[in-house]
């Protein structure tokens, strides 16, 4: 499969919209945010069913970000395909008493789970894919995944859950930015040989440049094939297109001051 210019052109869009209301907002995790998009934008636009008009439609495709501290990057994802408005989340992101809360919240429209707390978003995932394949139903579970929440039990209990159960309705995608809220990812944990271990647990496994959108459709294209959930080990750029925030640790906390702002959306267009 391979992504249109229009479809290449959206993550550009997308990440201004996450700079410009982090920024209002004066919050933190945009670069986490950054090195998401592209995956977020081959998901809406290639591969998962869904309503814009009716999120809860029974027969749609679920997608769950347990790493939910990036959810400016869902949120903007989700404006930009009509599931509210780009001025609805502007305005409200951030701001007391609005659904556009600075971790993942249900309560907006097309966000199944508020999540958050590192090592959630699998083992609900798990949870949906059992109960679609046990009555029979054929929606597909994707999960998007930080690398803090692969150091939790309850990931690797999901993971060893779904492999004996055989969902293959089921697909998790480890965002590899290398960096995490304390460090290097591999400083603070050594997470590898992660292929070794998932496939241990009867998962398949692919490794792919998680801003390359053509490898990455043709791999979630190709996982209906299988008969075991697919882990995919997507490696990224934390801070994503933004010169100065690619793979800067700092900015897991900074926000933008309007000067780098500008500068960021300059390099966007």
């Amino acid at each position: 499969m391979r992504m249109s210019s229009t479809s290449q052109d959206t993550g550009s869009k997308i990440a201004s919209l996450a700079l410009r209301a982090v920024t209002a907002a004066r919050a933190s995790h945009i670069a986490s945010a950054l090195s998401i998009i592209d995956i977020l934008v081959v998901l809406y636009s290639a591969i998962m069913r869904y309503d814009q008009k009716n999120p809860n439609l029974a027969s749609r495709d679920y997608f769950i970000l347990s790493k939910g501290h990036a959810c400016v990057a869902l949120y903007a994802t989700l404006a930009n395909y009509g599931f509210f408005s780009e001025e609805e989340f502007l305005e409200g992101y951030g701001k007391p008493g609005s659904i556009f809360m600075h971790h993942a919240s249900h309560k907006v429209p097309g966000v199944e789970f508020s999540t958050g707390s590192l090592g959630h978003g699998a083992s609900l995932g798990a949870g949906i894919a059992f109960a679609k394949k046990a009555a029979g139903l054929d929606n597909k579970i994707y999960v998007l995944l930080s690398e803090g929440e692969m150091t939790e039990g309850s990931t690797w209990e999901a993971i060893q859950s779904a492999g004996h159960l055989g969902l293959a309705n089921l697909v998790f995608i480890l965002d590899r930015n290398r960096l995490q809220s304390l460090g290097d990812s591999d400083a603070v944990v050594r997470l590898d040989p992660i292929r070794e271990k998932v496939e241990s647990f009867r998962w398949d496994y692919r490794q792919t440049n998680g801003h390359d959108r053509d490898s990455l459709a043709l791999i979630l294209t190709s996982a209906s094939c299988s008969d075991r959930p697919l882990f995919i080990e997507a490696e990224t750029i934390k801070g994503y297109r933004v010169s100065f925030m690619e793979n800067q640790f700092e900015w897991h906390y900074k926000s933008p001051s309007a000067e780098e702002l500008q500068q960021a959306l300059a390099e966007l267009t």
